[in-house]
């Protein structure tokens, strides 16, 4: 992204930008994934938690050495871009992580609308079709709701957030007070096998926790508005996850100490009662109680659905003005300014597969689309971008270098692995018509690799 287009006024703290990491990972995810985790491994259950913190922390470091030192809105598109090379192979790097947005993304919206359908079945018995229907229907509800100007949008975010935090302290509060809270603790070592960690069945119960995690990095996307970004990038995503981190084992051990993770495993293995939350709620307080939670929990889906289409519709629209994407999608809505041509792709992409797509295969497919352009492509952009330009310049050095780079390629690989050969051959299948679509359009442009 040019430099013209990336000067803003850096007018965010460290605390403003925690808060605004945090709430993006906390959406759907784990009150969706909480029963997957603990119908594939059990009793265990808080290990997958514990390590999806961990490898969120290992690529963590990643993100802040190139966060700190690229501070630009765009956060990956930009730092693939630097990393391989600007006006080389950078520019293919780059469309590459646009490409598989356009993919990804919908499913991300997509398994915030199929989450929403799932916990409004507790409100109201819904069969199969009828919860396809409302998952298409939440789409096309929050991209009305997005089809207007952003100073309207805002107002809309801030009052769909104010329920997120609310609803994650209610549910660590209920469990506390029902007095049986470190329960989960007590039996996390019940028929335990350090082999087990070391499995197929535990690795994807790993991709769903870190499912959960995603989105510690969204303060490199909001880099060029960071006060401080040298300091304030690295800070902000660490104490985001580890703040999250504890949240989310407080919640799990607060519903598992209500609700036995015997009990919890039976159904998700029927794929039965998966509004887990709102039978916590309902034990403890009763059926209103429970309507009350399960609203908030609603409000929490649509909130996160409401996030990934307003971000996520921006990175086509700012690759196109940036001319490494296409210019169609550089298109702004001719009354109401805002990139309308990416924001309906998205969004029919998300309604097509709110339709198709189940909970567990969404998370697996957004996971895997991601980890080798981005993940991995930004692991070996760190050590390619040492070797060019040293460390001198680093307003953040990761400690212990070479070190969390390898562990993070080699994590990441194993659960590229563990996501499944559907996921990995749909992967293929968009990252080789990525390919050929760039090639086409950089011959068209006379763009890298047809000139140099």
């Amino acid at each position: 992204m040019s430099e013209t287009a990336n000067k803003t006024n850096r007018s965010l703290s460290l605390f403003h930008s925690t808060v605004l990491n945090m709430i993006d990972m906390v959406g759907i995810g784990p009150f969706a994934t909480l029963p997957f985790v603990i119908g594939l491994i059990g009793g265990q259950f808080l290990y997958a938690w514990i390590a999806g913190a961990v490898v969120s922390l290992i690529d963590a470091m990643i993100w802040s050495e190139l966060g700190a030192a690229y501070p630009l809105a765009g956060g990956s598109y930009n730092f693939l871009k630097v990393a391989y090379g600007e006006n080389k192979l950078g520019r293919m790097m780059s469309f590459l992580y646009v490409w598989q947005t356009i993919i990804q993304a919908p499913l991300v919206a997509a398994s915030a609308a199929i989450g929403f359908s799932q916990y409004l079945g507790y409100l109201v018995h819904l069969n199969v079709w009828e919860h396809k229907a409302v998952s298409g229907a939440v789409i096309i509800i929050v991209t009305f709701l997005l089809y207007r100007k952003i100073d309207s949008i805002g107002k809309i975010g801030v009052f769909l957030w104010a329920g997120v935090l609310f609803t994650l302290g209610w549910i660590i509060f209920a469990g506390i007070s029902h007095g049986n809270f470190l329960q989960p603790l007590h039996d996390i070592n019940v028929g335990f096998k350090w082999q087990e960690l070391a499995s197929f069945v535990f690795g994807q119960a790993c991709v769903k926790s870190i499912y959960s995690y995603l989105g510690y990095y969204n303060v490199c996307h909001l880099g060029g508005d960071i006060k401080n970004p040298g300091k304030n990038i690295p800070r902000s995503m660490f104490i985001s996850i580890i703040g999250i981190s504890i949240l989310y084992m407080a919640m799990n051990m607060s519903v598992s100490s209500v609700i036995p993770w015997q009990q919890i495993q039976q159904w998700q293995k029927h794929d039965s009662n998966t509004f887990v939350v709102s039978i916590f709620f309902e034990r403890l307080y009763g059926v209103a109680a429970a309507n009350v939670a399960t609203v908030l929990i609603l409000w929490v889906a649509l909130a996160s659905l409401f996030a990934v289409l307003l971000g996520y519709s921006r990175v086509p629209f700012a690759a196109a003005k940036d001319g490494v994407f296409f210019k169609i999608f550089a298109k702004l809505h001719p009354t109401k300014n805002f990139p309308h041509v990416s924001l309906l792709l998205l969004a029919a992409f998300a309604f097509v597969f709110s339709l198709l797509v189940r909970m567990g295969d969404a998370i697996d497919a957004i996971l895997g689309m991601r980890i080798i352009v981005q993940f991995v492509g930004q692991a070996v952009g760190v050590v390619l971008l040492r070797a060019r330009k040293g460390t001198k310049e680093l307003p953040f050095k990761m400690p212990l270098y070479p070190l969390p780079v390898i562990m993070a390629i080699i994590l990441w690989l194993i659960f590229f692995c563990v996501t499944g050969i559907a996921i990995i051959k749909s992967f293929l299948i968009v990252f080789c018509t990525g390919i050929i679509a760039y090639l086409i359009y950089a011959w068209l442009q006379k763009q890298w690799p047809y000139k140099n």
